[in-house]
């Protein structure tokens, strides 16, 4: 995904964020948000076959957010920008807000939980 600076800023927007949309892809930046990872490394931590984790890479290579950088027959990884692991940050502070709020809301519908059929011993 190489921006089109003739495309308006919203259209780049929802193309960077559909590029995220892969569960593996999230999951490697997390991994490289922390340090440098060897594709060996990032293996059981994605949980996906090397074939399609050396996919997943490709396409975050493709975008800019991630570089590799080869020592003989290792492969490492590392994360192009620091603002990187901060839109994950942002991200996970949003989604716990939500949950957050969700949980609220389940509450507030059904209520406090019925101590109907529990024993008091």
């Amino acid at each position: 995904m190489v921006p089109d600076s003739r495309q308006p800023l919203y259209r780049m927007k929802a193309e960077f964020f559909k590029m995220l949309g892969h569960p593996a892809r999230i999951r490697v930046l997390e991994l490289l948000s922390t340090r440098e990872h060897t594709v060996s490394e990032m293996l059981p931590e994605v949980g996906i076959e090397p074939a399609n984790l050396s996919q997943q890479l490709s396409i975050l290579r493709r975008a800019g957010l991630v570089a590799a950088r080869r020592e003989g027959l290792t492969v490492s990884y590392v994360l192009t920008s620091p603002q990187v692991a901060e839109l994950l940050t942002a991200a996970r502070a949003i989604l716990t807000g939500v949950v957050a709020g969700q949980a609220e809301v389940l509450d507030q519908e059904h209520g406090p939980p019925s101590l109907a059929g529990r024993s008091t011993r």
